[in-house]
């Protein structure tokens, strides 16, 4: 098992940046692949950002690319994801996955390991 905790989440006026925190406790082998994931009121859950093990190989939405990074840090357990130039419509709840292997980094059913989310709020 692997637990997943996410912080960093706020209110930020649009323009501004925010860096999300997810911890990996538990098995952590099992988590070659993390990614990062939302979901706004009303709509489905939307991948953001992927990355392997080594930090080697990440992947980011069409929406997000230029302005987010993902990055991990495996001595800490830990993945990050810096967000800057937020926009209103980045608003919602984000969460942290992690699976060992994964074979679309975008589609959520090939995680098995989620954390409880942290909002984020972008106000125009």
């Amino acid at each position: 098992q692997v637990q997943l905790v996410e912080s960093g989440g706020g209110l930020v006026q649009a323009g501004g940046s925010l860096t999300l925190s997810c911890v990996a406790s538990g098995r952590t082998s099992s988590t070659n692949f993390m990614g990062w994931f939302r979901q706004a009121p009303g709509k489905e859950r939307e991948f953001v950002a992927a990355i392997n093990w080594s930090g080697t190989s990440t992947r980011y939405a069409d929406s997000v690319q230029g302005r987010f990074t993902i990055s991990r840090v495996n001595a800490k357990s830990t993945v990050y994801l810096q967000m800057n130039a937020l926009k209103p419509e980045d608003t919602a709840v984000y969460y942290c996955a992690a699976d060992r292997a994964v074979t679309a980094v975008s589609a959520p059913y090939e995680y098995a390991y989620w954390g409880q989310g942290t909002q984020v709020t972008v106000s125009s």
